[in-house]
């Protein structure tokens, strides 16, 4: 097929590749706030499918929930906000070396940073069905700037060169002209492609919900074990009032102590694990195996083709910001493109774009590698190193309320 020059008149034209949730923020976003652009959003799955019964867990920093409400997309009703993050090392006493016994533990809480919450936790489905919905009336109300792929998986793009009218041809059948194409699918680890930067860590994370007895309403725990770091996210109650959490159980893959448990061994384990805070757990789900990497592009910008979220980054769960960090780089990207006029202009915002990133980005990328490479050191010390930064940032006000800030927006 023959492409066509660019007309000088014609609208701009933005394609959206992956209705997740920081692809379809992207589309929403760009549908809100980009009326110069028309929009399509591209995704392998039918419109028939049904999203919402999807039960994957999704934690979200406070930034994250602000920028969805602002889309309209915030099913605030169903989601657990989270009023205090409790992160502790087990043992979880510290003897300083002046004798000093501390804990090395930090609890930052909601209310010390003056906000109602410091995050919320969702269902991938409950999460991602809502925002669908918000596009697809976008869609419906405005179907010549605004139009859905869906079911049409796009196999390839392809930049184009100035004769050609420019911007980058996408392929899904048949081939198409864009003036800039967002790629937002990004998958897990064990099935990406290598990017630039990567790095096999080693270690499978195992997922699941776990039922709580005695654990206290929207308080979201980390404990870093010798095996590596165990996580509970609390989730919506049942309908019983029972309290219920996301568990992200990370260890060792080349000498796994959780695969070869039973049910009841794995609850035994875990209870072993945790803060007496956390409550105690009564049953466990069947639980899930992915394997940990990172897997990082060097620039999220590469002529006219912008990755977003996993397809820019895909981090270890430990810091928790994978998503979240995904959203910021899809409204960062939308803000750059709304002073754009022509298409001589879109180089240039999609420049401030990769410059505007970085800092946050490369900021996360960095402390999540730190922490996630830490579990597979043996050295003497390393442990009660870690403990001691816990105690020191728990007893440093104004540092744990910096650290809180940046987890909550990213770097600013």
């Amino acid at each position: 097929m023959t492409l066509q020059p660019r007309l000088a008149d014609a609208p701009l034209r933005l394609a959206v590749i992956g209705a997740g949730p920081a692809g379809l923020a992207l589309a929403l976003r760009a549908a809100q706030a980009l009326p110069r652009w028309h929009v399509s959003l591209f995704d392998a799955r039918s419109t028939e499918h049904d999203v919402a019964r999807d039960p994957r867990t999704i934690a979200l920093s406070l930034g994250s929930v602000q920028l969805l409400r602002r889309l309209g997309a915030w099913p605030a009703a169903a989601a657990q906000p989270i009023v205090e993050v409790h992160v502790s090392q087990a043992p979880p006493t510290l003897t300083l070396p002046w004798g000093d016994a501390r804990a090395a533990e930090v609890r930052i809480r909601a209310a010390d940073e003056a906000v109602p919450m410091l995050g919320a936790v969702l269902p991938y489905g409950t999460l991602v069905a809502p925002m669908q919905a918000a596009w697809f009336a976008h869609a419906q109300r405005e179907p010549q700037r605004l139009a859905t792929r869906f079911g049409t998986p796009v196999a390839a793009i392809k930049p184009l060169d100035a004769a050609a009218g420019g911007g980058v041809e996408v392929d899904a059948g048949i081939a198409e002209r864009f003036d800039a194409a967002v790629v937002a699918e990004g998958g897990v680890f064990a099935q990406q492609a290598r990017k630039a930067l990567s790095h096999d860590y080693r270690q499978t994370a195992w997922v699941g919900t776990a039922t709580m007895d005695g654990a206290p309403e929207g308080v979201a725990f980390e404990r870093f074990t010798r095996a590596g770091p165990l996580a509970l996210l609390p989730l919506p109650g049942g309908v019983d009032g029972t309290r219920r959490a996301a568990m992200v159980w990370c260890v060792g893959s080349d000498d796994d102590p959780v695969r070869e448990l039973s049910d009841a061994q794995r609850v035994a384990v875990v209870n072993s694990l945790l803060p007496a805070e956390a409550g105690r757990l009564v049953a466990l789900s069947p639980l899930k195996a992915f394997a940990l990497g990172l897997n990082a592009e060097r620039t999220l910008v590469d002529g006219r083709t912008v990755r977003i979220g996993n397809a820019a980054q895909t981090l270890h769960p430990v810091a928790g910001q994978g998503l979240n960090l995904g959203l910021r780089d899809a409204y960062t990207l939308v803000q750059a493109l709304r002073d754009v006029a022509d298409a001589g202009a879109i180089d240039r915002a999609l420049a401030r774009v990769e410059w505007a990133r970085a800092p946050d980005r490369w900021s996360t990328i960095a402390v999540t590698d730190f922490l996630a490479r830490s579990f597979t050191w043996t050295w003497p010390g390393v442990a009660a190193a870690r403990g001691a930064a816990l105690a020191a940032l728990q007893a440093a006000r104004p540092l744990k309320s910096l650290f809180a800030r940046q987890m909550m927006f990213g770097r600013r």
